[in-house]
């Protein structure tokens, strides 16, 4: 994408002055770009409520991609820890900056900024989300579901806790769901992308589990597909799903409006599980996805019961 406002570049290559429809528009792009099921999921929300859902989503999008440059560079011996541990702290001073009321000529932070005029998102919840991503640059196996529970929780449930803001709710007990939601989604994301994590040296599922099915780690880093890796595969699934359940039940606490928009993304998240069941389990070679016409397939069920619900 190229924007240029304040020196900065822009899309169509030439500089303007930044003003709040622009500074939406430049979230929007990046949600557009970056997030296919997400961004369809948004366009079914009320106007007012897109643009702050863009604003967040931009926020996180950015500061991965920083941290995603930054580890490549740090491989390289391009960029020191300090160095990135800086540029993370410089976007934490400016979200604090925006929630002492103060104005950034940044199209997201000018966003964030209007939109914390209507919602009450707390600072803690985009702080966790930088923390999160920050585990990426020097990665731990994690030992325990406990401790991927713990990254999954800030990287993509305090997501869900930010947007519950905008969608509205009648129940306080729809916060736990959404965080439900997030973990489902993360997991999702980590089953769907094992080949390309292999391939950075990463491996992200909780080392107990690898002990359960007896399916050690230089399988797992030698992509052996063979009958413990089918069970373990089989296990993660089931789990990832068991947290899309519960979240769902949280659904009808949103208001109205909001939750035609909520159960699209679920269930088109949730659908990529069964699109790796499709593919054999096979998720060292074949990325899993739903095509376009998958997702809206499921349309017209969802309009259903989320406008009887």
């Amino acid at each position: 994408m190229n924007y240029r406002y304040n020196g900065q570049t822009t899309m169509q290559g030439t500089e303007k002055t930044l003003t709040l429809d622009n500074a939406y528009r430049y979230c929007r792009e990046i949600s557009k770009h970056h997030a296919k099921t997400f961004y369809l999921a948004t366009l079914f929300l009320p106007k007012r409520q897109q643009n702050p859902i863009f604003a967040i989503y931009a926020l996180l999008r950015t500061v991965d991609d920083l941290v995603d440059l930054a580890e490549d560079k740090l491989t390289n011996g391009q960029i020191t820890r300090q160095e990135i541990n800086s540029l993370l702290e410089n976007w934490k001073t400016r979200l604090k900056s925006c929630y002492r009321g103060e104005v950034d000529h940044d199209p997201i932070m000018m966003a964030w900024h209007d939109t914390l005029k209507t919602y009450p998102i707390a600072m803690e919840l985009p702080l966790d989300l930088m923390d999160g991503v920050a585990m990426d640059i020097e990665f731990r196996k994690f030992e325990t579901f406990d401790e991927l529970y713990v990254y999954c929780y800030k990287v993509a449930s305090v997501v869900g806790l930010m947007t519950s803001e905008i969608f509205g709710y009648s129940d306080r007990q729809a916060l736990q769901h959404a965080i439900e939601l997030g973990i489902a989604m993360q997991l999702t994301n980590i089953l769907r992308d094992i080949g390309e994590d292999i391939d950075r040296g990463r491996i992200y599922l909780p080392m107990e589990d690898l002990k359960r099915f007896n399916y050690s780690e230089e399988e797992f880093m030698k992509k052996t597909m063979n009958d413990n890796f089918l069970e373990l595969m089989k296990f993660q699934i089931e789990r990832a799903r068991s947290y899309y359940r519960s979240a769902e039940k949280g659904i009808p606490m949103l208001e109205k409006e909001s939750r035609f928009a909520v159960m699209v993304s679920s269930r088109n998240y949730c659908n990529i599980l069964k699109a790796i069941e499709k593919n054999g389990y096979d998720v060292f070679s074949r990325r899993a996805y739903r095509s376009f016409f998958q997702k809206i397939r499921t349309i017209p069920g969802i309009w259903y019961k989320t406008s009887v619900s």
